[in-house]
């Protein structure tokens, strides 16, 4: 009726947890944009530091690793770089990236690398690069080798009666193909492509750590080591952890006490983490397993 108040609705009580809950994520996605890609572990402004790049997990891209590596080399407060790698390796291409960009630093400023857990294939490939190697004892390391892996799913396809039909020009253009066997001059052909990948290995190992060709060879079958193993084959340097190797370069580069220890933060904005999280692990995985074949630098257990 005319003359009387307007009385306003109250929201819900899940519509007001709704309304919260929204504007929290508002605020922490905007501090976490604000805060990504800032360096931790000191001013930014000091000398005498030694910076840290991160290379854990499959190694399927090297653009991350490669622009930290050279920001630091750049970055004429950082006095030396310390690679940290905690990986089983992964795709051939990255791990030769990360391997050349190590290499180019050593002339400007110190480069070593620290082992983790494991460091190998790939992982190993890049520690090969870098001007001194540290390994914890228990470190797994080595497997120098080249896998490339196929399925054959023809009898399952028959089940189900499933029948591909391929058209196709070049010979050699289906190899692989899980739709059916592969032939005898389709394996002696991948075998080769295979072989030369390994041997650019066994190169890439002997130039770093200044082996002959044929010692590099000797310890390129394919076997992991442990870190004890690996410093009797010459494949590191010493035995250490993280800190060891903080305090070696520290040493050298004449810093009293501590060195300051810079390390680029994640970058990834909160939104892109909530978002990540959502997915289940085993489909984050997958391409591991399900994926198209690819020449690997990879250890798999």
């Amino acid at each position: 009726m005319e003359g009387q108040p307007i009385v306003q609705p109250k929201p819900s009580r899940f519509g007001r947890a709704l309304l919260y809950f929204l504007l929290g994520l508002a605020a922490l996605f905007a501090v976490s944009t604000y805060m990504g890609g800032s360096l931790v572990g000191g001013d930014d402004l000091a000398a005498e530091k030694i910076a840290v790049v991160e290379v854990a997990g499959f190694i399927g891209d090297s653009r991350d690793v490669i622009r930290q590596i050279r920001n630091f080399r750049e970055d004429d407060s950082v006095r030396a770089i310390i690679v940290r790698i905690d990986s089983p390796g992964g795709a051939v291409a990255p791990s030769q990236e990360i391997y050349n960009e190590v290499l180019r630093s050593r002339p400007d400023k110190p480069i070593y690398v620290s082992m983790g857990s494991i460091a190998a294939s790939g992982g190993y490939y890049i520690a090969a690069a870098a001007e001194r190697v540290f390994a914890n004892p228990g470190t797994l390391t080595g497997s120098i080798g080249v896998i490339m892996a196929f399925s054959n799913l023809e009898g399952l396809m028959e089940k189900v009666g499933v029948k591909p039909e391929v058209i196709k020009a070049g010979k050699y253009k289906d190899t692989g193909s899980p739709a059916r066997a592969m032939s005898k001059k389709e394996k002696k052909y991948l075998e080769h492509v295979v072989d030369d990948v390994h041997q650019q290995f066994i190169e890439a190992v002997a130039r770093g750590r200044d082996m002959t060709p044929d010692a590099a060879r000797k310890i390129s079958d394919g076997r992991i080591f442990t870190g004890r193993q690996a410093l009797e084959l010459n494949m590191v340097d010493e035995l250490g952890g993280l800190e060891d190797v903080i305090a070696s370069l520290g040493k050298r580069l004449g810093i009293d006490g501590r060195p300051r220890v810079v390390q680029e933060r994640d970058r990834e904005s909160f939104m892109e983490w909530f978002l990540r999280s959502q997915v289940p692990d085993s489909i984050k995985n997958a391409s591991l397993t399900t994926g198209q074949p690819a020449l690997q630098f990879l250890w798999i257990p």
